[in-house]
């Protein structure tokens, strides 16, 4: 299974008039990050960053100015993409600039039932909340102190721990056998793995024999169709 945890940063809120100008995205293969992401930044097509959004992420437009516009990064992105589920923190924001560009040039949306949105995920999982990115990073431990500004890949990069803590946390890694597993942000790439052996000697029946007597005892009276008779004479 594969999926893209994604981030965009843009000019504002409005979908219709502002434009993306950030995108980060991290695939994970099967749960598990396989170090491929995308990056880019994007030239608004005249359209300016508000002081409010600029606050949040620090890209200014002088910043755009020599970035490509979204249809110069939109093969590349949607070849990125292609396949996958789509995972996102508030996706309803995300998707709805995506697809706003998308319809720009030409291009079919990209449906819903392709988008996973961890925000829903966690208010479901955590209902007192809070449950912005920061806050289910201080709650599952992950160390989110180099992120000073919102960044489209340095979110989606925290954002794939988020997601593995909300659907199960990282036992998920685990596996029966020892095995090489895609690597993770800054580990060697090996899974935990657990290993199962049998005992070597079985251990004692905790039964004492008076219990044992008893139990045969209470077997003769339920009478000659009972499961019990037959259990008792396989072993």
């Amino acid at each position: 299974m594969r999926e893209i945890i994604f981030d965009t940063e843009t000019t504002g809120l409005d979908r219709l008039d502002d434009r993306i100008i950030e995108i980060g995205g991290v695939e994970l293969v099967n749960r598990f990050p396989t170090g491929r992401s995308f990056h880019v930044y994007i030239n608004p097509d005249g359209r300016m960053v508000h002081a409010e959004a600029l606050a949040v992420h620090g890209i200014g437009n002088d910043v755009l100015m020599d970035k490509p516009v979204f249809a110069g990064i939109v093969d590349e992105f949607l070849e990125f993409i292609d396949g996958a589920k789509l995972v996102a923190h508030n996706a309803t924001f995300d998707m709805g600039f995506i697809n706003a560009e998308l319809n720009r040039l030409g291009h079919p949306a990209i449906t819903s039932d392709r988008v996973v949105d961890t925000l829903a995920l966690a208010r479901r999982k955590h209902p007192m909340g809070p449950n912005s990115l920061d806050a289910l990073c201080r709650r599952y431990g992950i160390d989110n102190s180099h992120r000073t500004m919102h960044g489209a890949l340095l979110d989606s990069q925290l954002l794939a721990e988020v997601y593995i803590e909300l659907i199960g946390g990282k036992q998920t890694a685990l596996g029966l056998t020892v095995a090489e597993q895609p690597g993770n942000w800054s580990e060697t790439g090996q899974a935990s793995a657990i290993v199962l052996s049998q005992r070597p000697v079985s251990l004692p029946p905790r039964l004492t024999e008076a219990e044992r007597l008893a139990h045969a005892a209470l077997v003769d009276r339920l009478g000659e169709k009972a499961l019990w008779k037959a259990r008792l004479a396989a072993v």
